[in-house]
């Protein structure tokens, strides 16, 4: 049997109000396009995207030349990683609805997730408010070692003339601390900025979970799932930037 092209499968789910951009953000990274028109989710969709993680693909911050140290001060640890072959892991994700309508189905789907982008308009206030009760949500139902980056999309409204921005990127980065989210990032599914970044900062830390041996790759409720989890199973993948039919986690 040939080998399969991912090491590991992580769930992510994409939480928050309707017509923030979840479906968006999701077609733009499996696809790499921008749908304008996009019909509201009913209950979840699909796709996946097949992802490079840890060294050599991600490598450690150059030191400074000055004094041989990482800009934090600390020394840079030595790593020979000429020889280690790259991982790659499969980001099986799950785009939910949004609408009230749907909300008791939608976080039925949190469970097994082990990584969440909580998405809010830049350019209205409303969605950046409901990210708490969404958030409140998700740590209700999912693992409590969930890896959650809040993400401000719709940042190509925000560079307009006509500026419509209602959320400083201070106010965003402050609600992320106080409330221990890993990072905030703002995104343009229509551009593409950063919606890559937002997707890879999540399976980096997830890599980096794994490798502290934070997960049961053979319990699904870790939401993530090594080779030998899947081996018994048949995997059927339409290309690294395509989306599927169904989830994996």
């Amino acid at each position: 049997m040939a080998s399969l092209p991912w090491d590991f499968i992580a769930k992510l789910v994409c939480i928050g109000d309707s017509g923030c951009g979840k479906s968006s953000l999701t077609i733009r990274l499996c696809e790499g396009r921008f749908s304008p028109h996009h019909d509201v989710t009913i209950g979840v969709e699909f796709g996946s995207r097949i992802v490079p993680v840890g060294p050599p693909h991600s490598k450690p911050a150059s030191p400074s030349p000055a004094d041989g140290t990482a800009p934090d001060g600390l020394p840079e640890p030595r790593r020979d990683t000429s020889n280690t072959p790259q991982k790659h892991m499969k980001l099986s994700l799950w785009d939910t609805a949004g609408q009230e309508t749907y909300k008791s189905v939608t976080r039925s789907y949190f469970r097994g997730a082990s990584g969440a982008l909580l998405v809010f308009d830049l350019s209205r206030k409303q969605t950046f408010q409901h990210v708490t009760d969404w958030l409140n949500d998700l740590r209700q139902i999912a693992e409590p070692d969930i890896v959650v980056i809040l993400v401000g999309n719709k940042a190509d409204l925000a560079q307009q003339e006509d500026n419509k921005r209602e959320v400083t990127r201070e106010e965003a980065e402050e609600w992320a601390k106080r409330n221990g989210v890993m990072e905030y990032v703002e995104t343009s599914a229509k551009s593409g900025e950063n919606v890559e970044k937002a997707f890879m900062r999540i399976a980096e830390r997830i890599f980096q979970n794994i490798q502290a041996g934070k997960y049961d790759l053979n319990d699904r409720r870790s939401g993530v799932k090594g080779p030998s989890a899947g081996a018994s199973r048949q995997v059927r993948l339409t290309g690294d930037n395509k989306s599927t039919a169904g989830g994996c986690c």
